[in-house]
């Protein structure tokens, strides 16, 4: 598959002007190979990835997380991210996680999706669901909630949207990268999952985009932080 067309595919799907001014999305390192025969999802590209990329001989490393400075050991293979746009895209990044939780996504404000369940349920009950997904859960109660029926996501680091999901009447706000003022201070329920977990899911978007143009495989990749038990 043509260089070209992949870039159109993923384009169409997650329109780059959609992007944050302050982003990095789009082509991040683009050599002089045009036909692609092999492809590497990561959602964050390190000297590890770029590693197992060549030694899978890929041609390109499609990610989430974008690259702000390139090192030169990476200039050799194709880069090419979508962040902020995959985020606010119908599909994306806060969708694909609502989707894992098997929740159907009612409205949506900006980089913040919203779930309005049919009946309320349990923080506890909530909780657990997540945990399916995110072994790292913590979340954080300060009003004593028993139930939660409008419950607000942003994938990633979301602290900022707290104060919209609150506005636009959500019980509870499920992100990750949680700080300890922001969670002291909370009057809704607030669920960090983790950044790494909320976000690697996305990776299946690529997947289904791709699916059957090229050969497809994914990284291996974890999140840096370690649970002690």
């Amino acid at each position: 598959m043509q260089k070209a067309e992949i870039y159109a595919i993923l384009n169409k799907f997650a329109p780059p002007e959609f992007a944050q001014d302050w982003d990095c999305s789009g082509i991040a390192v683009e050599n002089s190979t045009e036909e692609i025969k092999k492809v590497m999802l990561a959602l964050t590209v390190t000297d590890d990835i770029v590693n197992q990329a060549k030694a899978n001989n890929c041609d390109m490393i499609i990610s989430h997380h974008p690259l702000f400075f390139v090192p030169f050991a990476y200039k050799d293979i194709n880069i090419f991210s979508a962040h902020t746009n995959l985020d606010l895209t119908e599909g994306g990044t806060t969708d694909e996680l609502i989707k894992a939780l098997e929740l159907i996504k009612n409205s949506q404000n900006s980089f913040v999706r919203y779930v309005e369940l049919a009946e309320s349920i349990s923080v506890e009950d909530f909780a657990k669901k997540l945990s399916e997904i995110s072994p790292n859960l913590r979340y954080v109660n300060n009003k004593n909630v028993e139930t939660i029926k409008k419950i607000g996501f942003c994938a990633g680091s979301g602290a900022d949207f707290i104060e919209t999901a609150k506005d636009d009447g959500a019980d509870a706000f499920v992100t990750g990268d949680l700080k300890f003022h922001t969670a002291l201070d909370s009057t809704i329920v607030l669920f960090d999952i983790g950044h790494f977990e909320s976000e690697i899911l996305v990776l299946k978007v690529f997947e289904k985009l791709l699916k059957n143009k090229v050969e497809i495989v994914f990284a291996k990749e974890k999140s840096p932080f370690k649970t002690f038990k």
